[in-house]
């Protein structure tokens, strides 16, 4: 990966002696080498169109990636743009350092995208007061992937016959899960971030926060207690294993193509992965729903895109801001077998028509009905503190009534500090 300190020089510069003078942008995002290969897809789509104006992409390895970006900005040696994830963008807002752009995006012709044609749920902690600081750039709404060919050879119902009776709930998922630990195999890998935790919750008609006032709610809402219990009691059984627990060098989603695991929760990031792996049968469904519902809303990560409050040249940093976000740049990223689904809609069908899985419809019902991290995102650090004590729980050390009671106390007194301080 190429560090931030490259290239950055060159954020704020014209090509003064050129005779066609353009205008230089510098654009940092994470990504392995297949993203950013993508990802340089929709950077040349935008110079073509845009021949007056040269991207440069600078990668910037994942780990550290947003430590890097807060120093940069802090030096006024950022990028032109950048990525910023869900968890992270709220505090990088209050430093002052995102450009606003509600203002470019609703009246500036040179805009290539309007709000509303985001997901509404999708817009997290980017949007603060009113103004946007930040664009979906995709999104990857929950769901879960089982071996359909696990399933078959061991007898079990499968969880697409359960969904299709109006019966894929909690119930359900203990069924399948026990019978998948019984032949000698791991039932379903659980995750420890908001993502999966929030879907649980939200999955048995829980709250965690009230979505109106930004409280914590969890430890007064029965129906989120009980979806704790049930992860605990999962966990417990040996039904679900925690991926902090699994064998040093072993990952979900290498269990899950060697056949050793039935079921594992993501958003899309999985799909490339498993379509390249032939022998693999596999299919998505949706979260279970535990309420009369046939499905419940999920958490929908996203990453967020957004221009350098700084730079020398706000206006050309946020059109292709919204080039690469709107229907023309998502689509050149995502079609085919993506690794995410568009945050916007009208172009849906081209990841629908690869078929990949049979049942790809289903991410994209869960994206109508699911929400970005829109209330824990926008306390700096709860996030981390939050997951830091489920794990304990996943871990067996604490069981989940403590767990309730000890993020309750973080979360509350974490809320407080953040108004104190605002």
């Amino acid at each position: 990966m190429v560090s931030i300190l490259q290239g950055c020089s060159d954020s704020s510069s014209t090509s003064s002696n050129a005779s066609d003078e353009k205008v230089n942008l510098t654009f940092s995002t994470w990504g392995n080498p297949g993203e950013i290969k993508v990802i340089q897809k929709a950077v040349d789509g935008f110079m073509k169109e845009n021949p007056d104006i040269k991207v440069k992409l600078v990668p910037i390895p994942n780990d550290g990636y947003v430590q890097k970006l807060q120093t940069q900005l802090q030096g006024s040696q950022a990028p032109d743009v950048f990525y910023i994830g869900d968890g992270d963008i709220s505090k990088i807002i209050e430093t002052g350092k995102l450009a606003p752009l509600s203002e470019y995006m609703n009246n500036n012709s040179e805009s290539y995208v309007k709000p509303e044609e985001f997901a509404e749920g999708l817009w997290g902690a980017a949007r603060k007061d009113g103004e946007i600081y930040g664009l979906a750039v995709d999104c990857n709404p929950m769901l879960m992937y089982y071996n359909k060919k696990l399933f078959s050879e061991l007898g079990i119902k499968s969880p697409q016959e359960y969904f299709d009776a109006g019966e894929w709930n909690f119930k359900a998922v203990e069924e399948v899960t026990s019978q998948l630990r019984d032949a000698g195999k791991y039932g379903f890998i659980v995750d420890n971030w908001w993502g999966p935790t929030f879907s649980w919750i939200w999955a048995n008609g829980g709250e965690i926060y009230n979505k109106e006032t930004g409280e914590f709610v969890l430890d007064q809402n029965e129906k989120g207690i009980e979806a704790m219990k049930f992860l605990d009691r999962m966990i417990d059984e040996k039904n679900f294993t925690y991926t902090g627990s699994l064998p040093k060098g072993q990952g979900a989603e290498a269990m899950f193509m060697s056949g050793q695991v039935g079921m594992v929760g993501a958003g899309r990031w999985f799909t490339p992965l498993f379509h390249e792996n032939k022998g693999l049968e596999w299919d998505y469904i949706p979260w279970p729903s535990n309420t009369e519902n046939k499905t419940e809303p999920v958490g929908i990560p996203t990453a967020y895109m957004a221009a350098n409050n700084d730079s020398e040249h706000k206006e050309e940093a946020m059109k292709f801001v919204t080039y690469y976000t709107s229907k023309i740049g998502q689509e050149l990223r995502l079609a085919g077998i993506g690794n995410a689904i568009p945050s916007i809609g009208g172009i849906d069908e081209a990841i629908t028509e690869s078929k990949v899985p049979e049942h790809v419809q289903y991410i994209f019902d869960a994206r109508e009905h699911g929400f970005a991290n829109a209330i824990q995102s926008t306390i700096p650090g709860l996030d981390k503190e939050v997951n830091d004590i489920i794990d304990l729980m996943y871990l067996g050390k604490d069981n989940a009534e403590t767990t309730v009671e000890k993020v309750a106390t973080k979360a509350k007194e974490m809320i407080e500090e953040h108004k104190s301080d605002n």
